[in-house]
């Protein structure tokens, strides 16, 4: 899960982390009277949950309180890469004599998170990171130790920061790695963290991912979610606690377990399939779930068959069974069905099936086969 920019930047306040001053506006007013309270000059800034809002337009420097009234109208507006803009961040303008980038997100190599920094921050980090990666500072977190003093001071010489910054800097990157460790965040980065004309470490901008496993833990952070950014069908999904990924694909898959999900895709790309969906129902779905879960599937209009795959341990065959009837009364589907059913009242699950006319399969080559058949619009 991403935050805006806004909600970033306050969880990095509340850690210690020097930020500009400002507040988020929903209409031309309120920036007006934010822009007002900062004294007139102030950035404008889009919060869309997408990068390049700066060269779209998104990122706006005013001069005055009328003139952020004008530009928060305009920016309000604007739709940058298919999100709408909502909300913007009215900061205080700030005099800047160096970007600097700086962030912390997992190394999935070495197992260990990594704080990264550059000397060169701002919009073309990527850039920099392409053409010159030699320049992108890289110092791996024992995760048991956490983040060293002495790891944040060899970053500070790496990139070339001026000793009077280096006591300040470290102090920032361990309030960095706390907020990484204490949100359970994949993602913290500062770009650019920049030094102000009147010699400060300021967090311009900010960025935060939250691992949606770990959304459990922390409930305030939950209720950030932008809604905007999210496919209708993976929120609908995520009510009922099922784990569902829109694809390209025109086969739809119903399946129980992540790993038997994964075989399935790939079993259907085998046998010259595209999966349209990953769907885990999870363990122990019963029919109303399972009901959930086959609406979601036929909601998208690409999918032109579905392979329905249940390994019944903890989940029960018979009460799939319940609940693809259940969907199948309720939605009327006008694709074709492939299902199998193994393990668990298996014999039960078939039987409550028998009459649904729907397509049958002993074992997962069969099921993947007769799917791709039928998506193609020939006989399984």
């Amino acid at each position: 899960m991403n935050l805006h920019e806004y909600q970033a930047k306050q969880i990095f306040s509340r850690y210690g982390i020097p930020i500009p001053r400002g507040r988020v506006a929903a209409n031309p007013a309120e920036a007006k009277q934010i822009a007002e309270e900062l004294g007139g000059k102030v950035v404008v800034k889009s919060q869309v949950l997408v990068g390049g809002r700066g060269k779209a337009g998104g990122i706006r420097l005013a001069k005055s309180s009328q003139e952020a009234e004008e530009l928060a109208t305009l920016i309000l507006g604007m739709e940058i890469k298919g999100l709408p803009v909502r909300k913007v961040l009215v900061d205080e303008a700030v005099s800047i004599e160096k970007e600097i980038y700086l962030g912390i997100t997992n190394d999935r190599s070495s197992r260990k998170p990594v704080l990264m920094a550059s000397a060169e921050g701002g919009v073309d980090i990527e850039e920099v990171a392409a053409r010159s990666p030699d320049k992108i500072i890289k110092i791996l977190i024992d995760p048991l130790l956490g983040l060293r003093e002495y790891q944040s001071r060899d970053v500070a010489v790496s990139i070339d920061l001026p000793k009077p910054f280096w006591r300040s800097f470290i102090s920032l990157a361990e309030a960095l790695w706390r907020v990484y460790r204490e949100t359970d965040a994949t993602l913290v980065e500062i770009n650019p963290l920049v030094i102000t004309n009147d010699q400060r470490l300021l967090a311009l901008d900010g960025k935060m991912s939250i691992d949606d496993n770990a959304l459990f833990r922390h409930a305030d952070l939950a209720e950030k979610r932008d809604l905007d950014v999210e496919a209708p069908a993976e929120i609908e999904a995520r009510k009922y606690g099922l784990s569902y990924i829109k694809l390209d694909g025109e086969i739809g898959c119903m399946v129980n377990g992540a790993g038997l999900a994964m075989a399935t895709m790939d079993i259907i790309k085998l046998y010259g399939g595209y999966p349209a969906n990953f769907l885990d129902i999870g363990g122990g779905a019963g029919a109303d779930k399972v009901a959930a879960a086959l609406r979601i599937i036929l909601s998208d209009t690409n999918v032109k068959a579905v392979l329905i795959n249940i390994f019944g341990g903890i989940t029960r065959c018979d009460e799939v069974a319940r609940g693809i009837l259940a969907a199948i009364g309720e939605v009327q589907p006008n694709v074709p069905m492939v299902v199998r059913l193994v393990g668990t009242n298996a014999e039960e699950g078939r039987r409550l099936l028998a009459d649904a006319q729907l397509i049958t399969a002993e074992t997962l080559v069969e099921a993947a086969q007769k799917s791709v058949q039928v998506a193609r619009g020939g006989a399984a």
